[in-house]
C-alpha cells in the first residue's frame, strides 16, 4: 500500500514531543523549570488537521506541564504524559475513540515510539529519527522535528484526504 492511500485513511494523528514537535533540546532554567521550542507553524497544522475532522494526540515519555500548555494552546484534547508503553496507551485511545489501528498516524523520532508506529496505519519519522525509527516509517519528512516537520506530516496527510485546499482557502480570502 502506498503512503497516499496510508494517509487517506487517517482519523487520528499522534504525535510524540521531543524531537518531533521539538528539535529535541531540553532546556533548564537555573531553578529547574523546563522550557521547551515550539514550531509555530507545525502548531497551525496541528489546528488545521483538527479543523479538517482529524483528531488529535500527544503522546510523551516525558512529564511536562509546558507540554500541558501547548497542548490546550492548540487544542488538543488527548494528551499523555509520562508514557512508558505508547503502544498500549494508542491502543486504548483507538478503543475509546471507536478507531482501528489503520486509522492511525503516529509520528516518532526514537525507540520508544516503535511499539505505537510498527502497528499504526500510517508511521511518519521526522529527519532527525533515529536510524531504527526510519527504517520502520512509511514517510520520512525532509524537515526536522520542531523545524517543520510536524506541519510537512499533516499537509501530506490533508492532500491525500483531499482536504488541504479547503484548510487553506480562510487564509486566502475570496477570489
Amino acid at each position: 500500500m502506498d503512503n497516499q492511500t496510508r494517509a487517506a485513511r487517517i482519523k487520528l494523528v499522534a504525535f510524540d514531543i521531543d524531537g518531533v514537535m521539538t528539535d529535541g533540546g531540553l532546556h533548564y532554567t537555573d531553578d529547574g523549570h523546563e522550557l521547551k521550542t515550539f514550531n509555530v507553524q507545525d502548531g497551525l497544522g496541528v489546528v488545521l488537521l483538527r479543523r479538517a475532522g482529524i483528531d488529535v494526540a500527544i503522546i510523551t515519555g516525558r512529564t511536562s506541564h509546558v507540554v500541558s500548555c501547548r497542548a490546550r494552546d492548540l487544542g488538543v484534547e488527548h494528551v499523555f504524559h509520562g508514557v512508558g508503553d505508547k503502544g498500549s496507551v494508542s491502543a486504548g485511545l483507538l478503543e475509546k475513540l471507536g478507531l482501528q489501528w489503520d486509522e492511525l498516524a503516529f509520528m516518532g523520532d526514537d525507540l520508544i515510539d516503535l511499539p505505537a508506529m510498527t502497528r499504526c496505519g500510517f508511521a511518519i519519522a521526522p529527519a532527525n529519527a533515529r536510524p531504527i525509527v526510519k527504517q520502520h516509517a512509511h514517510m520520512v519528512t525532509e524537515a526536522g522535528g520542531g523545524k517543520g516537520a510536524v506541519r510537512e506530516a499533516i499537509e501530506f496527510i490533508l492532500t491525500a484526504q483531499g482536504k488541504l485546499d479547503a484548510a487553506f482557502a480562510p487564509y486566502l480570502g475570496a477570489s
